[in-house]
């Protein structure tokens, strides 16, 4: 028996310390770790230590990873894990644009 299938969502957020924002949801057969990074550079660290560490064999990037970062992700995870990218539609991420512009979100923190 393997135990949980673990994975993870992976947000950018301006101001996120990876160390303190993150939560852990579980159920008998699922753990869904929860990580807001900074930065691209912040995601692919993250990303190691969840796949190599923690055994993490799916990850969810939010909709702001390009396809180099998802790249450099993949990179460091392995074969054996699956990348998943949440897109939204043309408007749905006008929508959320939107708030983010109104909450400050492009401001340098």
């Amino acid at each position: 028996m393997v135990g949980r299938f673990k994975a993870a969502f992976i947000a950018h957020v301006p101001d996120a310390d990876s160390m303190r924002h993150r939560c852990v949801i579980q159920t008998s057969l699922y753990e869904l770790i929860s990580v807001l990074v900074k930065d691209d550079d912040e995601a692919v660290k993250v990303c190691r230590e969840l796949a190599h560490r923690e055994g993490v064999k799916a990850f969810i990037l939010c909709p702001g990873f390009t396809h180099k970062a998802v790249a450099r992700i993949a990179d460091v995870v392995g074969n054996e894990v699956s990348i998943n990218v949440a897109r939204g539609d043309g408007p749905s991420n006008e929508v959320a644009l939107k708030i983010m512009h109104e909450v400050g979100w492009f401001k340098k923190h």
